[in-house]
């Protein structure tokens, strides 16, 4: 396991000291998962000197580590020829993805660098959606002729293997126009006769994604199968590339940010999540503020009910040191609700058809929690101020707060949903201003109708 701060306290030293022969062979001899982690934790100085003695091979593993911005950033350190050769040792899916992070002058100026079969692919890839099963495939795939001993396409694989980096997990059968008949697990493949025909002992019944499939499928396909790869194949049946496990994994970390950020008010559609972190701070303003304005908007509209009751709060004005326990409580039990219905709508745990079930399930969850604690305030309320009538008026309060508060965090990703808007994106702010407003609104109403036997 990689001691992070030694390692970049002793690379740093051999940096200063100028021992290149020593900090080459140790950084080559690193992993590139503890290269990228350690490339994240350092000056982007270092991570430019670091990455210079690096060889051809380390630098192609490491810039798939790191993120786009980092990968940006360090290609641009090095001369165009190393960059292209570098590049040239990734997979397909990498390298679309690392220079469609970059201008388009100098993604046009690699491409015309590598070997034309090369650049022919990585062009396909770049003209695909990013978020599409296109975007994310590696168009390398490693096919053989159904007419094909055992014996004759290991012997293919082995020369395949030896000249071209392909992710090995199946090899898929295709016919002459290269549309997929059939797949073989390399199981099954080592396992039988030699003389033994590909058609004989390949698979069918093949599950596949089509080309312009949302990433999420993708990933959602490879986990429900438990598959190493899934094929991609147009809209004729012909092979264009495969997904991975690890392109799926990444998917779902990138999904999962998302709605991480989404559900903040955080948006992630006009800046890259990346550069919300740490690109200028111009982006990572014009990322948080849109969702603030509209949480503001809503805010006025809680200042404009608080106004409206304003003769209640004069005649009765400690009622106000309430408001933060009722919308905080209201708050709370909401964005549980709300990140229940998000999470379960991404990964298909809930869906529109099962709506009204979780929805009542949840009005009935919301209902007993806003009765314990409303009975708790009560008591408190009533012990504290001597006062029966004034502890029941904000026992109830919290009560109606706490269950409009979980149906409303409950119905609103569905809506949202329905309409087809990311729940994601816009129920956080949503749900924090309606319940702040329908929270003051039930609370000051129940003061106003109480008021006579409270003063």
């Amino acid at each position: 396991m990689l001691n992070l701060e030694n390692t970049i306290e002793r690379l740093s030293d051999l940096l200063e000291s100028d021992n290149k022969l020593i900090i080459i062979e140790e950084l080559n001899d690193l992993h590139c998962a503890d290269l990228a982690e350690i490339f994240e934790h350092v000056s982007s100085e270092k991570r430019v000197e670091f990455f210079k003695y690096l060889n051809e091979e380390n630098a192609a593993d490491v810039l798939e580590e790191l993120s786009p911005q980092l990968q940006v950033e360090l290609l641009e350190t090095v001369d165009e020829e190393k960059a292209a050769r570098i590049i040239l040792k990734m997979p397909h899916d990498s390298v679309a993805d690392v220079l469609g992070d970059l201008e388009d002058t100098e993604t046009e100026s690699y491409l015309n660098k590598l070997p034309a079969r090369v650049s022919s692919q990585i062009r396909e890839l770049l003209s695909y959606p990013e978020d599409s099963a296109g975007g994310i495939m590696n168009s390398e795939v490693l096919t053989v002729d159904k007419d094909m001993t055992v014996e004759e396409a290991l012997s293919y694989i082995r020369i395949k293997a030896e000249t071209d980096k392909i992710d090995l997990y199946y090899l898929y059968v295709v016919d002459k126009f290269n549309h997929l008949l059939g797949v073989v697990s390399l199981r099954e493949l080592i396992t039988s006769h030699p003389s033994v025909k590909i058609e004989e002992i390949m698979i069918t019944d093949i599950i596949r994604v089509t080309i312009d499939e949302e990433q999420e499928h993708v990933a959602n396909t490879l986990h429900k199968y438990a598959l190493l790869a899934v094929p991609v194949v147009d809209h004729y049946g012909r092979l264009k590339g495969i997904v991975t496990w690890d392109d799926a994994r990444w998917v779902a970390e990138e999904e999962t940010t998302e709605e991480i950020y989404a559900s903040s008010g955080i948006s992630t559609d006009i800046i890259d999540e990346d550069e919300i972190l740490s690109g200028h701070i111009i982006k990572a303003i014009r990322a948080r503020t849109p969702w603030l304005f509209i949480t503001l908007l809503g805010e006025f509209v809680a200042v404009n009910v608080a106004n409206y009751f304003d003769s209640t709060l004069h005649a009765l004005p400690i009622i106000a040191i309430f408001m933060p326990l009722l919308a905080g409580l209201g708050g709370n039990i909401g964005t549980q609700s709300i990140t229940l219905m998000v999470r379960g709508l991404s990964t298909g745990q809930v869906n529109l058809n099962s709506a009204f079930h979780h929805i009542f399930r949840e009005l009935r969850v919301g209902l007993i929690i806003g009765v314990l604690f409303g009975v708790m305030v009560a008591l408190f309320t009533w012990n504290w101020k001597n006062n029966f009538v004034f502890g029941s008026v904000v026992g109830l309060s919290m009560i109606a707060n706490m269950t409009l508060a979980t149906l409303l965090g409950t119905v609103t990703p569905f809506v949202l949903k329905k309409i087809n808007v990311d729940p994601a994106v816009a129920s956080g702010p949503v749900i924090a201003t309606t319940i702040d407003v329908i929270g003051l609104a039930v609370y000051f109403s129940l003061v106003t109708v109480s008021l006579k036997y409270l003063i």
